[in-house]
């Protein structure tokens, strides 16, 4: 399943970059997320809560930063096992721009998923992740304009 958006977000580029790589301002921004440790340089690994459809499970997963090319790009790469619920993986490139009004990020997304979650269809798993994604960037936007 693929997934894209784009987000002016009201700062300049480096306060952008910088909170996408502060591991306080994501664990408030994933919908979910109990916990969240590490670094961008080593990696990050994260217990999320969240139901999809019918299935609840918590997911314990790790991400880390690839291809980066600072205060402009970077491949988030990640993956998630949600026990008998399944699995999530997939990766997101996020590129940011200077534009009027601010910092222009925009992302390109890539997820599969395994288990219980891939027989619920591609419909509702995809409404989904699509719902996860707005819900990150609009927190991402409003805990970085402050």
């Amino acid at each position: 399943m693929d997934l894209d958006g784009t987000r002016v977000i009201a700062a300049d580029r480096a306060t952008v970059w910088a909170r996408l790589n502060d591991a306080e301002t994501l664990k408030a921004c994933i919908p979910g997320c109990q916990e969240l440790t590490g670094s961008p340089q080593e990696g990050f690994a994260a217990t999320v809560k969240q139901k999809v459809g019918p299935v609840s499970a918590t997911f314990q997963g790790s991400v880390r930063l690839e291809d980066i090319v600072e205060n402009v790009s970077y491949r988030i790469v990640g993956e998630g096992k949600g026990g008998v619920a399944g699995f999530a993986k997939g990766h997101a490139d996020v590129v940011l721009k200077d534009v009027e009004g601010g910092t222009e990020l925009s992302y390109v997304a890539n997820a599969k998923v395994g288990g219980k979650l891939a027989q619920l269809g591609s419909r509702i798993v995809g409404g989904f992740a699509r719902r996860m994604a707005d819900q990150f960037f609009e927190k991402f936007q409003s805990e970085v304009e402050g």
